[in-house]
């Protein structure tokens, strides 16, 4: 699915400045683009997801990604509450606002009845296209290691169309090329 062109306004904890920052511009830059929606500042699980995530941040960089986490939110209640919240204290990457719900929406994580976002995670790859989502309830919190393993097996199957990646796969692991004499011999096509 293509994923329609949106706008954030962002505050960037590493240069401590508000910006901008659209699905357009990255898409121009070949970059991915990593959302990770949350519920609120200043409550109880999202700093631990967002601290997790900041320790794969280099990881996500690395592998082609612009990482935004991203809530309903202003760019002030960010800058606050990162300066404030100690397990904050490594993000580095850009904090998208969304007071308005309007990206929210348009990824399906808006809670009506709240005015706050759902724990959504979603990859887009750099032709804008929506590779991957996930979503969670307020009060469960998300694992990093899997999106960046899942980021992983989609750069790599992005680069290698004609194959693709079983459950858990991870780099250098062995993938699985799809054709009419693997149906019913998936097993025997993961040992050889």
């Amino acid at each position: 699915m293509d994923v329609p062109n949106f706008t954030l306004d962002v505050y960037d904890p590493d240069n401590r400045a508000f910006g901008k920052v659209s699905l357009d511009e990255l898409k121009k830059d070949a970059k991915w683009t990593i959302l990770v929606f949350y519920p609120a500042d200043f409550t109880f699980v999202c700093p631990t997801e967002l601290a997790d995530l900041a320790e794969k941040h280099e990881a996500l960089k690395k592998l082609g990604a612009e990482v935004i986490s991203v809530s309903t939110d202003t760019q002030f209640a960010h800058l606050a509450w990162r300066d404030s919240e100690k397990l904050l204290a490594k993000v580095k990457y850009l904090m998208g606002a969304d007071p308005t719900g309007t990206v929210s929406r348009l990824f399906g994580v808006y809670d009506q009845n709240t005015g706050l976002a759902l724990r959504g995670t979603f990859l887009v790859s750099p032709q804008g296209k929506l590779v991957a989502s996930e979503v969670n309830f307020y009060n469960v919190g998300r694992d990093m290691d899997e999106l960046v393993r899942r980021l992983e097996a989609n750069v790599y199957v992005l680069a290698h169309p004609a194959e693709a990646c079983p459950a858990k796969w991870t780099q250098g692991a062995k993938t699985l090329k799809p054709s009419e004499k693997m149906v019913g011999k998936v097993y025997e096509a993961l040992q050889g």
